[in-house]
């Protein structure tokens, strides 16, 4: 997919990795490009920045995706790319509160799956349509600091593949961002994060983005390392894991020095 011309919208759109895709496609020559954020305000700044639209979106709330489909369909009409960026990290190991493990589905898992259920029927009505799913390669390996966060990003690969598998026969197309540590706001508020060394822009993020999209690669790794990592797990799960195991206990190290 070249973006120019098409009507892109961007979940979680006022910072980070979203803010980086809003202004990226509009650079490209988007047609329109829809910023959606529970940050009201940022999303609004964003899109007074590239001559977009801005919209305060829930993504764990369906009904505020639905509004946003709606909206935006109304307003530039059909959906070209549609981008579940919204993400959050909570840590936390099995023993996490309900209430934790429930927010951070309804954002890494659910947001995604009411984004498709809004905007599927008219792209394959259309025969075309490209869902972007910002995920992370903790859904390809996994996180050393949060169960929530490995469960959550695996689920979402996991939906990002069906959609791909079940759709893709009728024009959908599906791509899963899957970037390790990227410095945004998120990860620089932890200096302690071992994904800081080796971390990539939010720029190169958007590079790798526009590539993938011109490519239509289901995997886009901002790290390409993570290819070999993913192809090691695979090769002999028993040897990542204990690999793994070592690589926590020096992350758990180093935190207790930070």
């Amino acid at each position: 997919m070249n973006v120019q011309e098409k009507v892109a919208v961007v979940t979680g759109g006022a910072h980070g990795i979203g803010e980086g895709l809003a202004k990226r496609f509009k650079a490209e020559g988007a047609r329109a490009v829809v910023v959606a954020d529970i940050d009201g305000e940022g999303a609004e700044k964003v899109a007074a920045g590239i001559g977009g639209f801005a919209m305060y979106t829930d993504v764990a709330r369906e009904a505020d995706i639905r509004r946003l489909v709606d909206e935006t369909t109304s307003r530039f009409g059909p959906i070209d790319l549609f981008c579940s960026n919204a993400g959050i990290f909570l840590e936390g190991g099995v023993d996490a509160p309900d209430e934790n493990w429930l927010r951070i589905r309804d954002i890494n898992v659910m947001a995604h799956i009411y984004a498709a259920r809004a905007v599927l029927p008219g792209m394959i009505a259309r025969g075309e349509g490209y869902l972007l799913q910002t995920i992370s390669a903790a859904g390809l390996l996994t996180s050393l600091d949060s169960a929530l966060y490995a469960v959550t990003k695996h689920a979402a690969l996991a939906l990002a593949e069906w959609i791909a598998v079940t759709y893709g026969d009728a024009g959908i197309k599906v791509s899963a961002v899957c970037p390790q540590g990227v410095r945004t706001d998120m990860l620089m508020s932890d200096p302690g994060n071992f994904l800081m060394e080796g971390s990539v822009s939010v720029e190169e993020v958007t590079d790798a983005v526009i590539a993938g999209l011109a490519e239509e690669r289901f995997l886009i790794l901002p790290h390409p390392e993570v290819a070999e990592y993913f192809r090691r797990k695979a090769d002999d799960y028993d040897r990542w894991l204990r690999g793994m195991r070592r690589l926590q206990r020096q992350v758990r190290a180093k935190k207790a020095k930070v």
